[in-house]
């Protein structure tokens, strides 16, 4: 039996270590739309969904005392997590003029496109992938 299709990643979920400061840089730096915002009291927790233009979402949770996890050496778990953006130029200015360290820009040997990583509040690989 074939297994039936999946159709697209619908979230993707982040644990941050400072609620506001990740919220703000999701929000006003990215531009990320803020669809729901609920704090939840028997966890201590605020969830915050945000949207991207293409409807796909990532999920911002805060819990009190979480554990780092470990990015640099790359450790096993989710490598990082990649935008797609038609201007890569634009984007490394902008985020460069917010503050943001952006590593130098880097060609995929194997399609040819143009992409960079930049860190998160948290330090989560982010990539801006040029589609």
């Amino acid at each position: 039996m074939q297994p039936p299709k999946l159709n697209a990643i619908h979230h993707v979920a982040l644990i941050v270590s400072d609620y506001p400061r990740s919220k703000a840089f999701y929000t006003e730096v990215l531009g990320l739309t803020i669809l729901a915002e609920n704090y939840r009291a028997a966890r201590s927790s605020w969830k915050l969904d945000l949207q991207l233009p293409d409807g796909s979402q990532l999920e911002l949770f805060s819990f009190p005392a979480a554990p780092a996890r470990p990015s640099q050496p790359e450790a096993q778990g989710l490598r990082h997590l990649a935008f797609a953006v038609t201007d890569l130029d634009h984007w490394v200015s902008y985020l460069q003029s917010n503050a943001v360290e952006v590593e130098a820009i880097r060609v995929d040997e194997f399609t040819g496109k143009r992409f960079t990583f930049f860190p998160d509040p948290d330090g989560l690989p982010l990539e801006l992938y040029e589609h």
